[in-house]
């Protein structure tokens, strides 16, 4: 299918200056622009080196001018791309001079929710795109880039190829229920479901760590004032970003960093400590502290070694009880104790944020709580509509392999589960998504992607 007539154009490349930048041109026909801004015949997926002429004939700017006739393109339509020197004010007149010559400006992913409406890229391909721009680790980027090849997308087809021959077999023993043969039974419907569900929860796990290498983890540090949670900060960002003194109450507003920690993003936050308010910006800072936690994936409540009963002076009541936490017991310098993981699950680290004794043990740990595997390559990109899809078909296959087991199976009823379980993975690569979920989906690209 050819999608829109009209003729986009967009700056691809990112704000400021640059030694390059790309002004990118994608329609059903962009003569227009090419012989406007070109004014020569360019030999396909060749880079001539041209002048950008003005609407009185005079020069733009001198670069490269690529022309991709369709469908071998990446929109799949004509694109034409200018590769000019990269300053805002010239790039900007020859955004300008494609504008007057017909073409309009790209909405926000357009170029690639073109490419997805003409069948160059399914819609969990087009999704890593903006994944792959975005990654915030070299291991993130890779899983990106492996779903932009389509493997997840193969990995998710070959489930739902393999359901619709399991559904084939369902559909055939109901509308033929005279036969003397039963289609499910003679092929072993039971072995073939097995082996689906175990498919899917591979699929959810490797999803759920490129979830969390895209999504990464909100950690907040709580605690007393003056147990070291801004040591503990800066310790793990690797720069003096909290200030630190021995006066308690120091800390009176929240602290960002973002860190990586084998490949997992992690946004930490060192908080106020919590105490009764000394005063009114101290009581604001102590509020923030608690929203923060009602935001957070995981609590590090940081506690002094030397007064072990203080973290359970109430601060551990308070917390939101879904809350994943672990308990810090720093400062194990003063006592000469060793570093150590110890408690209920490996859920209290024993460290010193003044040495860095014991935080390797505090990063395994807060991998540990969000559930990263000690490798995070085979994992794909993934996004949160994908794990729900996945989830949705992993409930449709149990409520099957329960029909399955009945002493009377209700076939219709084991049809339908199988149905609806190919529908929620289809909808991973965007066969049966609505309008709104593509307009939500491509809105958040950046312009001129």
């Amino acid at each position: 299918m050819t999608y829109a007539p009209d003729v986009i154009a967009a700056i691809a490349t990112a704000p400021g200056r640059g030694g390059v930048g790309v002004v990118r041109v994608s329609g059903r026909d962009v003569s227009r622009v090419l012989d406007g801004v070109v004014g020569r015949v360019l030999l396909p997926r060749l880079a001539t080196l041209t002048r950008f002429i003005g609407a009185e004939g005079e020069t733009l700017d001198e670069g490269l001018a690529l022309w991709f006739p369709a469908p071998a393109s990446y929109t799949g339509e004509s694109v034409l791309e200018l590769h000019a020197h990269g300053g805002p004010a010239v790039l900007a007149l020859i955004l300008a001079r494609c504008l007057e010559l017909g073409a309009r400006i790209a909405q926000p992913g357009e170029f690639t929710q073109r490419a997805f409406l003409n069948d160059k890229l399914d819609l969990a391909q087009a999704e890593s795109v903006a994944d792959l721009i975005d990654a915030g680790s070299a291991t993130a980027a890779r899983a990106a880039a492996r779903s932009l090849s389509g493997e997840f997308s193969r990995e998710t087809g070959a489930v739902v190829t393999a359901l619709t021959e399991l559904r084939m077999l369902t559909e055939a023993t109901l509308d033929f229920p005279d036969e003397d043969i039963n289609f499910l039974r003679a092929a072993h419907a039971q072995a073939r479901l097995d082996a689906l569900r175990q498919r899917v929860e591979q699929l959810i796990a490797r999803s759920r760590q490129g979830n969390l290498l895209r999504d990464g983890l909100d950690v907040v540090l709580i605690g007393a004032p003056n147990v070291g949670k801004s040591s503990l900060l800066n310790r793990l960002a690797g720069d003096e970003l909290a200030i630190v003194t021995p006066i308690p109450g120091t800390t009176r507003d929240a602290i960002r960093s973002d860190i990586d920690i084998r490949g997992v993003p992690l946004r930490v936050v060192d908080t106020a400590g919590v105490r009764e308010a000394g005063d009114e910006v101290e009581a604001i800072g102590i509020a923030r502290t608690w929203a923060h936690l009602a935001r957070a994936d995981l609590a590090l409540i940081v506690t002094d070694v030397r007064d072990p009963d203080a973290a359970h002076g109430g601060l551990l009541a308070k917390l939101p009880p879904s809350l994943p936490r672990l308990l810090i017991r720093n400062k194990v310098d003063l006592i000469h104790a060793p570093a150590q993981r110890s408690g209920d699950r490996g859920h209290e680290i024993w460290l010193s944020a003044l040495t860095g004794v014991g935080i390797a043990l505090l990063e395994d740990a807060m991998l540990d709580a969000a559930g990263a595997q000690p490798t995070m390559e085979g994992a794909f990109i993934a996004r949160e509509r994908h794990v729900q899809a996945l989830l949705a078909a992993q409930r449709h296959l149990a409520s099957a392999h329960a029909h399955l087991h009945e002493a009377q199976p209700p076939l219709e009823l084991f049809a339908e589960d199988l149905r609806s379980a190919q529908d929620a993975l289809a909808s991973i690569a965007g066969k049966f998504s609505s309008d709104d979920l593509l307009g939500e989906i491509f809105s958040r690209f950046c312009i001129g992607k």
